[in-house]
């Protein structure tokens, strides 16, 4: 059971990678056709053809590889002027030009994309990252006012019967220990919160706030007991606690320690239950994630160096660092065979997924061929030079020819190979083990 549990959480990953990039590519495909451009083919996948069936003057298809995707457009860059190229790059320039003049059809010089204006263009290339980001909202949204976000509810799982020195170890109460303010008020487990100090609270993080701000104060606190409203007096005493967010989950200070303060404390637990979150709250959620991202391929060669020495010596791996497909689909298997209720492997393998569209979404708008946005780059670049010419009222320049950048597309695209190699290797011999 638990094998096959593995290869459901495989199969999901796979098919939600498959969702993303076919996304992806629609999000350049569809701008595309509105603007006139000719579409040759549209792939998810790279390798050998799967399938594929051709639907007027494009070709739809799914290849073995399923490690991206891609729509071939007639004309991405300007067709040759037949002159000779030279220089020390010169038939990889020249293989280049040559392929692309292939795309554009007898009859279609017209709905070539280079010709295309500059802001249609930078829509065209934008589409692909932009799906990503709305289907990263749309789970990160579902899962946060769908499901809800797990945290302590206004339902009262338990009370401490004394109150405990921060950082004891001691587990039970003892003769002559004060009795907790919350034993001493008659709250029970099972109660449920209605008010605190006259405020209404929807979830046990906003009893908290009022509590932990309020030590030597007497709160009027309502609870909900066998549906009746039942009013008690309680005082919090301050004492030192570690401090938690809404989830339960320790706060650190910069040095990743864990913060504690003195609080107002009155000794009763939450039960943990899926509290629907605002609409807007899968948006924040997003956007929290791609400012991570973002700082991660900043850090890229230093986590890439590291992941290389992880594999050599075999130690720990940066459970933030980046993952290969491998390390993903891997991840996926193993929380689907663990031994957790299943709404929360299902919530887990979601928010992978959203946090997956974040990483195409970012990782795609790097200013670099042949990601998209090197072509908004060139593209931009290509508007400048054509408003600089009208601006000082110059013939207008011709169109950019993004195959000179032929030689530093194939240096990107050998690091990203490269890259891709390093992260199997390393999520088949030293994997990330999140589980632990």
């Amino acid at each position: 059971m638990e094998i096959l549990l593995y290869v459901i959480g495989i199969v999901f990953m796979l098919i939600g990678l498959g969702l993303s990039i076919g996304l992806h590519e629609i999000g350049h495909l569809v701008p595309a056709k509105l603007f006139g451009v000719r579409v040759g083919q549209y792939m998810i996948g790279f390798g050998p053809r799967v399938w594929s069936k051709r639907i007027g003057e494009t070709e739809y298809g799914i290849k073995a590889l399923p490690v991206g995707g891609f729509i071939s457009m007639s004309g991405m860059y300007p067709a040759s002027d037949g002159k000779p190229v030279r220089g020390l790059f010169a038939s990889l320039v020249q293989d280049a030009r040559s392929a692309n003049d292939e795309t554009i059809a007898e009859g279609a010089e017209g709905r070539v994309f280079y010709r295309l204006p500059v802001w249609n263009r930078v829509i065209v290339m934008l589409g692909g990252p932009v799906m990503n980001l709305i289907l990263a909202v749309v789970i990160f949204t579902v899962l946060a006012s769908g499901i809800g976000l797990q945290q302590g509810t206004t339902t009262i799982a338990g009370v401490t019967e004394c109150v405990l020195p921060a950082g004891t170890t001691q587990t039970e109460c003892e003769p002559g220990d004060r009795a907790s303010p919350a034993a001493e008020a008659g709250v029970l487990p099972g109660d449920v919160l209605v008010s605190v100090d006259g405020i209404s609270v929807s979830d046990f993080a906003a009893a908290t706030a009022i509590v932990q701000a309020s030590p030597g104060d007497a709160l009027d606190m309502v609870v909900s007991r066998d549906g009746e409203n039942v009013h008690l007096s309680i005082t919090p005493i301050a004492a030192e606690r570690a401090l938690t967010d809404a989830g339960g989950q320790p706060k650190l200070d910069a040095d990743g320690e864990q913060i504690i303060a003195e609080v107002g404390y009155v000794g009763m637990r939450a039960q943990m239950g899926f509290v629907p979150q605002p609409i807007g709250t899968g948006a924040v959620m997003a956007g929290d994630n791609v400012v991570r991202v973002a700082e991660l391929i900043v850090q890229l060669p230093v986590k890439l160096w590291n992941i290389g020495a992880s594999v050599v010596t075999g130690s720990e791996r940066d459970p933030n660092g980046p993952l290969s497909v491998v390390g993903v689909g891997r991840l996926a298997g193993e929380v689907a065979a663990t031994d957790a209720p299943i709404l929360n492997r299902f919530i887990f393998l979601l928010s992978l997924l959203g946090s997956l569209n974040i990483a195409l979404f970012v990782f795609n708008l790097i200013p670099l061929l042949p990601l998209d946005g090197g072509h908004v780059v060139v593209a931009l670049w290509d508007g400048i030079r054509r408003a600089w010419a009208k601006l000082f009222r110059r013939p207008p320049p011709p169109p950019v020819d993004a195959t000179r950048l032929v030689p530093l597309t194939i240096v990107v695209a050998v690091l990203l190979i490269a890259m891709g190699a390093l992260l199997m290797i390393a999520d088949v011999v030293n994997p990330i083990d999140l589980l632990q």
